[in-house]
C-alpha cells in the first residue's frame, strides 16, 4: 500500500482474463510512477489464471503495484457507485467476455459494474480490446459500447518508433492509452515529433543500400 496522499487523479485498472496481462501490469507501473495518480485494482477470476500462464509474478506482486485492491466480486466496492469520484477506468486487457457484458448491460462483476457506473457518470473509459478476428456479435458490442462513450483501444503495435523487444511494443500502447485518459508519462515517440528522425534515418538506409546494387 503506497503512503501518498491527497490524489488529485484516481484511475480504476480492470485486469480481464483476456491474453496480455502485461499491458495491465505496465500500464500500473506507469501510472505508479505518476505523483498524483491513485490506482484502484480489479483482477478478474480468469485474470489471475492468465497471469500465471504469461508472467513469472504472483498475484500478489502485481496488487502491490496498486494503492487500492478490490475483489473482482465485491460489487459493493467503493469504485461500484457513482458517488465515489474517479477520474478515469483502463480494462488491459480486456476481453471479450468484460466488454459483452458492459455492452449489454450484465454488471455482475466488479470490472463491468465499475465500467458501467463511469460511463454513466460521464467519465473516460478505455477498453485495451484483445481478440482477433472478431464475429458480428463482437462487433456489435463495440458499437455498443462505443455509443455509450467508451473508447474501445485494441492495442495494436507501431513500428515507426522501431520496437526492438516486446517490452518496447508494450510500452508504446500503454503510453497511447495514458494519453487517452489524460495523464502525463514518459515521453513516447510520437508521429511528427521524434518520428522525423527515425524516418530520416531509415530514408538514408535505403537511400545507401540502394547505391550499392550494380545496375544493368
Amino acid at each position: 500500500m503506497s503512503s501518498r496522499t491527497s490524489p488529485r487523479k484516481r484511475v480504476v485498472v480492470g485486469i480481464s482474463g483476456a491474453s496480455g496481462s502485461a499491458y495491465g501490469i505496465r500500464l500500473l507501473e506507469m501510472l505508479r510512477a505518476a505523483p498524483d495518480v491513485e490506482t484502484h485494482l480489479v483482477v478478474s477470476r480468469s485474470a489471475r489464471q492468465t497471469l500465471q500462464l504469461e508472467t513469472s509474478l504472483a498475484i500478489g506482486q502485481v496488487e502491490d503495484l496498486a494503492d487500492v485492491v478490490h475483489s473482482s466480486v465485491d460489487i459493493g466496492a467503493s469504485i461500484s457507485s457513482g458517488s465515489f469520484r474517479i477520474h478515469a477506468m483502463v480494462v488491459a486487457p480486456c476481453s471479450i467476455k468484460t466488454m459483452s457484458n458492459l455492452a449489454w448491460g450484465n454488471t455482475g462483476e466488479l470490472i463491468a459494474r465499475a465500467a458501467d457506473v463511469a460511463l454513466k457518470e460521464r467519465r473516460r473509459v478505455v477498453l485495451m480490446l484483445r481478440e482477433t478476428p472478431l464475429h458480428v456479435g463482437h462487433i456489435e458490442s463495440m458499437l455498443r459500447v462505443s455509443q455509450a462513450g467508451a473508447i474501445v483501444f485494441p492495442p495494436m503495435p507501431a513500428f515507426y518508433n522501431r520496437p526492438q523487444s516486446v517490452a518496447d511494443i508494450v510500452d508504446h500502447s500503454v503510453m497511447r492509452c495514458l494519453d487517452l485518459i489524460d495523464i502525463e508519462c514518459e515521453a513516447a515517440p510520437r508521429w511528427g515529433e521524434t518520428s522525423r528522425a527515425l524516418l530520416a534515418a531509415s530514408t538514408r538506409t535505403t537511400q545507401e543500400t540502394l547505391s550499392g546494387i550494380p545496375h544493368e
